[in-house]
């Protein structure tokens, strides 16, 4: 879905707000389909630019590959903003990366998602930014207030 497709659509700041909370839970569940529940059938993730995940079982695909990678994953929402027809979710994740050929390494990496919603309330569309540079160091060395 594109985003001209919400086009006139007025997001509610409380319904986002209680879609983002059942969202950041289902992060936090280790059970990827709940997060890929969240998106429209033919919804998308996009990761730092990289390809889109396209479809449900590509989201899926994705959020296993963090859930696998940090077993003790836990996200936090930290913000939920409109702006015109898009919705900004802020999150903080943090997790020991312990998965299998993980490091050990503690990681605390804060981003956000830039979501364009569908006309049934779920995500068509997410963009999603983190600083990568942070992550690749915290994976190597570890997470350290100092480190940021």
């Amino acid at each position: 879905m594109s985003a001209d497709a919400t086009k006139g659509m007025s997001l509610n700041l409380t319904t986002l707000h209680t879609f983002a909370k059942s969202y950041t839970a289902a992060w936090c569940s280790q059970n990827a389909a709940s997060v890929a529940a969240h998106f429209a059938p033919q919804g998308s993730l996009t990761i730092n630019n990289s390809a889109p995940a396209v479809g449900r079982a590509a989201v899926t695909a994705a959020a296993q590959s963090f859930m696998t990678a940090f077993p003790d994953l836990h996200v936090q929402t930290d913000d939920l903003v409109i702006e015109g027809d898009s919705a900004f979710y802020h999150w903080t994740l943090t997790g020991t990366n312990t998965g299998p050929g993980g490091t050990g390494q503690q990681v605390h990496i804060s981003g956000f998602e830039k979501w364009t919603m569908s006309a049934e309330g779920l995500i068509a569309e997410s963009q999603g930014h983190f600083d990568a540079n942070a992550y690749d160091r915290q994976l190597k060395r570890g997470y350290s207030s100092n480190s940021l």
